[in-house]
């Protein structure tokens, strides 16, 4: 990040964080994030530029909904076919809106996770716009 770039996203921060005190860092100089509501969507604004709306779900939990409390030998794939099938109601509920927002989307899975993620760019020089995006995403997708 060169210095410029720096000090917007500083600003932009603590500007943001006294917008959504809800907003958390996770870590020093990383992402700031914060629930959308109690549905499990997830608000995320990258130091890189970018504005994410993530909804997903563990394999983990999605392999105790399969075997209900039952151990069993399920494949990855399985697993992730299931995990796609348990968060596409909540997904749908929010795509069209999403992407007629200038978001677009993408599929993330892992050894861990499954998710739908709208992705949409933002400019740290704009702070209002960035402030507006995100009191947006939390009007549109849940309330905090």
């Amino acid at each position: 990040m060169t210095d410029a770039v720096s000090s917007l996203w500083t600003a932009l921060k603590q500007s943001l964080r006294q917008a959504f005190p809800q907003l958390v860092e996770l870590e020093p100089g990383g992402s700031l994030t914060m629930d959308l509501g109690s549905d499990g969507w997830l608000y995320e604004l990258t130091p890189d530029g970018r504005v994410l709306c993530q909804y997903g779900i563990a394999m983990d939990d999605v392999m105790a909904l399969m075997s209900d409390g039952t151990p069993e030998d399920l494949g990855t794939d399985e697993v992730a076919k299931q995990a796609k099938y348990f968060i596409q109601p909540a997904v749908s509920k929010y795509r069209q809106v999403l992407l007629q927002s200038g978001f677009f989307e993408q599929n993330e899975m892992n050894d861990e996770f499954v998710a739908v993620t709208f992705e949409r760019p933002v400019d740290f020089a704009n702070p209002a716009a960035v402030q507006s995006l995100t009191a947006w995403c939390v009007r549109t997708i849940g309330t905090v």
